[in-house]
């Protein structure tokens, strides 16, 4: 079992003021080395994997990652305790800061695999994976949930099962203040349909003080992020730091007290032209990794050739960094008038 140094569980705990949400698709290795060069100090999650694709499946392709991207989590989906124990232990030996259990995501291959939001309705199956992965690791295990799943109280219902993560031993909860339709809705409309409640969740995180909740759900500014963070321990965004990714670069000003730093796209696209020269000697391709950056001069002039750059030419056969060197070049030669 991997021992965490008290010094690497502190740092942990300060990444959760901000995180990145982990989100399907979308926040894979390529997209944390990314957002890493932009802020050194918030929390990254990967994807989730489920238990038995970690236990069966290609374990380099599903948890590798760069030494770059710490402070990182790892998502597990799964619902079979002694599954979720073995997976834990595969994922701590990859180094990971933190391990999470997903019990948020609504979509049918999700509930019909019986985890994500569905497990909402058993929570004391939860709380025994959380134990038995407890028992597996010396990393924080954490918990990501909605605030209630189709016709249950929010009120008696998170109350219960949170207060069952924590009985188990869970390490911090995050909490999408948002219930999750299981029936009627689909996963899109589950992120936008069912209404927000912040307030609920300032309640739980008041009551469970000085137990830590982060909130998540429908944040789109650093400002939001802030006013958040007067009521919960952390603010997780998704999609707005995705789609706009220089927001990032003010995170460890804003949210973590340090000096502002000056961070120039130059210096982004660089690091990640050289980042892509070596991953395209692994086998990775271009566009695999340029299709996380396409927000990164949202704003500016040059920004939609920039666009068209990284998501058409690096799509083309043989394409190589010098793509990200020639929308770096759309971007400082644009014209004055020209709009983004």
């Amino acid at each position: 079992m991997q021992r965490i140094e008290t010094t690497e569980k502190a740092i942990v705990d300060r990444a959760r003021r901000f995180s990145v949400a982990p989100m399907m698709d979308w926040t894979d290795r390529h997209c944390r080395f990314f957002h890493r060069l932009l802020t050194r100090r918030a929390l990254l999650f990967t994807e989730m994997v489920t238990s038995p694709a970690v236990i069966h499946g290609d374990r380099e392709r599903l948890l590798g990652f760069s030494a770059g991207e710490h402070p990182v989590a790892v998502q597990l989906g799964g619902s079979d305790p002694a599954e979720l124990a073995e997976a834990t232990r595969i994922a701590t030996a990859f180094g990971y800061d933190e391990v999470n259990l997903n019990v948020g995501c609504p979509s049918d291959r999700v509930q019909s695999g019986r985890f994500g939001a569905c497990l909402m309705a058993e929570p004391e199956l939860v709380a025994e994976s959380v134990r038995t992965m407890k028992a597996a690791t010396e990393l924080p295990v954490t918990v990501k949930c909605r605030i209630g799943i189709d016709d249950q109280d929010t009120e008696q219902s998170l109350d219960r099962f949170a207060d069952l993560m924590v009985a188990a031993g869970a390490d911090h909860l995050y909490v999408h203040a948002r219930k999750a339709w299981l029936k009627g809705l689909s996963p899109k409309e589950n992120r936008t349909v069912p209404p927000l409640d912040y307030p609920r969740v300032y309640r739980l995180a008041a009551r469970l003080a000085p137990f830590p909740v982060s909130i998540n759900g429908g944040i789109e500014t650093l400002a939001d992020a802030e006013e958040h963070l007067k009521h919960v321990s952390g603010a997780m965004l998704g999609r707005a730091a995705y789609h706009e990714p220089m927001m990032l670069a003010e995170i460890d000003h804003r949210c973590f007290g340090e000096p502002a730093r000056a961070v120039e796209i130059g210096d982004i696209m660089r690091a990640m032209a050289d980042y892509a020269e070596g991953e395209l000697a692994h086998g990775a391709r271009l566009n695999q990794i340029t299709r996380h950056m396409l927000g990164l001069a949202n704003g500016r002039r040059g920004a939609r050739l920039f666009r068209q750059i990284l998501s058409v030419d690096a799509a083309k056969r043989g394409a190589g960094p010098e793509v990200l060197r020639r929308a770096l070049a759309a971007l400082e030669d644009a014209p004055v008038l020209e709009t983004a």
